[in-house]
């Protein structure tokens, strides 16, 4: 049986087709209130299927198609649902070019937001969790929508994504959370979605002003070191991270540019995540106000 629906997430709307039981159900699961069954607009039409010819039968495998694109290769089935969500990023970033997109977790306190930075492995998705779970609202787990020639981030509120040891670390704490199924073994390794707090979901429409960018690093045996950065630094290190710098030139240049020269940017290493939020709510927040 085939599923379709019409996937509302602010700022974009998508069409979802799929014949896979495993992303329809996690689907309802992780968005129950932003599915709509009905003819509006849609933004990208997206499709995961199961693979043709004899993988329907031996090792079956799901393809992801965003309208007749496939830009990936197949995954195993018990994948399907975290290519879907790796689709919809790949959508934005590939072809969004009215925002300023930077890799990027984006929380807020009220209408004051942070960004943070990294690369794969940096421990971001964990400290997104940790923070949207004890009272930051979660604009983004993946990429900040800056919107141009501005210090405002457009919310994209999509569930967190976690990875290996941070699956059990954040089913330990967050023991009521709303966690799709578990794909293993794919390129990230084993990998699963949170669902964010209603709060962040009742917020996607609330647009934030940048007020500091912090790049952290998960170091197992480093408390809390926070070094301050330069604008040259902070400019090159936010650059790197950029989806479309390249492709929208001055824009990007100067609204990547304002932003480091109007807000404070740091490198923080840590293991201690309550140490993070305490600095984040005590220091760089405080001095926003």
């Amino acid at each position: 049986m085939q599923f379709r629906a019409r996937l509302t997430l602010a700022p974009f709307n998508f069409e979802i087709i799929t014949d896979l039981p495993l992303v329809a159900g996690n689907l309802c699961k992780m968005y129950p209130d932003s599915i709509r069954h009905n003819e509006s607009l849609i933004d990208y039409s997206l499709t995961v299927t199961k693979g043709q010819g004899i993988r329907r039968l031996f090792k079956p495998q799901a393809r992801f198609f965003a309208d007749t694109q496939e830009p990936f290769q197949p995954l195993q089935l018990q994948q399907g649902y975290a290519m879907l969500e790796w689709g919809m990023n790949w959508c934005i970033a590939a072809h969004e070019m009215q925002y300023v997109i930077i890799h990027s977790a984006v929380l807020a306190k009220g209408d004051k937001a942070i960004l943070f930075p990294a690369p794969p492995g940096s421990g971001k998705s964990t400290l997104t969790a940790y923070l949207a779970f004890n009272g930051w609202r979660l604009l983004s787990d993946e990429m900040a929508l800056i919107l141009p020639f501005s210090n405002k981030v457009q919310p994209f509120v999509r569930p967190i994504c976690l990875k290996n040891r941070s699956i059990a670390l954040a089913k330990s704490w967050f023991p009521t959370g709303v966690f799709s199924s578990i794909a293993t073994d794919t390129h990230k390794g084993d990998v699963v979605h949170l669902s964010p707090p209603a709060a962040s979901w009742q917020g996607a429409l609330q647009q934030a002003e940048i007020v500091a960018v912090v790049f952290p690093s998960y170091q197992a045996d480093t408390n809390l070191d926070i070094y301050s950065l330069d604008q040259t630094q902070a400019f090159m290190q936010l650059a790197r991270n950029a989806f479309n710098f390249g492709v929208i030139g001055q824009e990007g240049f100067a609204t990547l540019t304002a932003i480091i020269e109007q807000v404070p940017a740091f490198e923080v290493q840590y293991n201690d995540l309550k140490a993070v939020a305490a600095f984040l709510e005590q220091e760089v927040l405080a001095d926003a106000r």
